[in-house]
């Protein structure tokens, strides 16, 4: 039995080298924390979403309409539970797990697809008659980034295609980013500020869609449900200084994920080819026993049995700054 509730966080603790959570590392930088502090002189007023709502929309070149703002993305795919009642849920794995986890605990069956290989996807895998399909881009935790085409040939009419894109601001551009298109029937992209601002504990995300739904999904919402210095992120995160900040935090992000990749191939370890996020998906006999062991010596990385489709033999690795990728390439390649 899969446990969907176990996160990277759970293998942190004090006193650990972090490479379990995917959250980039030194942030939020200081102009957002500042904005974040200054907030806090607000928080007497009632929250209102709707200056970050014009700002994601503007961001994505959508209408206002077509965004809502949640506490997260795990509270998108709560709503998306709550609120949808499909006939058939088919989720794609490996993936973050709250999507499923969420269809289960509103009392959805859910069937899953299984990716395995090297975790691309074809649209032929998914059954013809899912009216509710959940997938990520660039995925969690394969590090994947699946074309957009691909994907936009899962939408049709009668479903709902969930398109989780928590760390498609990993990716130079955006490329396969499907957030602009508002001629999909039936997409629901799902973003977070979390990963790229360390904001996880400011709980912050939007999903884009139809305003229909978008509606629907509004109803199922608590009143006041994003914070007012969530909102503030939300807004910041959006402008055109942000989104070039981002954007070279991603270029960065790309020269140190191929470099701790080709360090951990050397050391014998199988990296799931062409990386796309802020982590690798690492393959080797014995995965759980080196997790242990590098436990012991001060550094958390995921485990790989709590996804579908994926076993003991699995870890997930975050890309840290070049010096502390160095460390943890030195200690395995003492432990290995």
């Amino acid at each position: 039995m899969v446990d969907l509730r176990h996160h990277g966080d759970t293998e942190v603790g004090p006193g650990l080298l972090d490479f379990a959570v995917n959250v980039r590392d030194r942030t939020p930088p200081r102009w957002l924390a500042e904005r974040l502090a200054a907030s806090v002189a607000d928080l007497a007023a009632y929250p209102d979403p709707e200056p970050a709502r014009r700002a994601v929309a503007r961001r994505h070149r959508r209408k206002t309409a077509e965004v809502l703002l949640t506490a997260g993305a795990a509270e998108a795919f709560v709503l998306l539970a709550r609120a949808l009642t499909p006939r058939r849920a088919v989720v794609v794995h490996p993936q973050f797990t709250e999507p499923e986890a969420a269809l289960r605990a509103a009392g959805h069956p859910v069937e899953r697809v299984v990716l395995d290989g090297d975790f691309t996807l074809d649209p032929g895998a998914v059954p013809d008659d899912a009216d509710l399909v959940m997938v990520g881009n660039p995925t969690n935790p394969t590090s994947v980034l699946h074309p957009a085409e691909t994907l936009a040939a899962l939408a049709r009419p009668g479903r709902v295609l969930v398109v989780d894109e928590a760390f498609a601001d990993c990716v130079p551009g955006e490329p396969e980013s499907l957030a602009g298109r508002a001629d999909l029937p039936g997409l629901v992209v799902v973003r977070s500020l979390t990963k790229t601002w360390g904001l996880a504990g400011l709980r912050v995300g939007y999903l884009l869609a139809e305003p229909p739904l978008v509606r629907r999904l509004a109803e199922a919402q608590p009143l006041w449900s994003v914070s007012t210095p969530a909102l503030v992120a939300a807004r910041e995160c959006s402008t055109p200084r942000a989104l070039a900040e981002a954007e070279s935090w991603a270029v960065d992000l790309a020269g140190r994920r191929t470099r701790l990749a080709e360090d951990l191939t050397a050391l014998g370890l199988a990296v799931t080819p062409d990386p796309r996020a802020s982590f690798l998906l690492v393959r080797t006999p014995g995965a759980d026993l080196l997790r242990t062991r590098l436990r012991g010596r001060g550094v958390a990385v995921r485990r790989g049995d709590t996804f579908p489709g994926l076993g003991k033999d699995y870890l997930r690795i975050a890309v840290r700054a070049a010096e502390t990728n160095a460390r943890l390439v030195a200690l395995l390649a003492e432990l290995l």
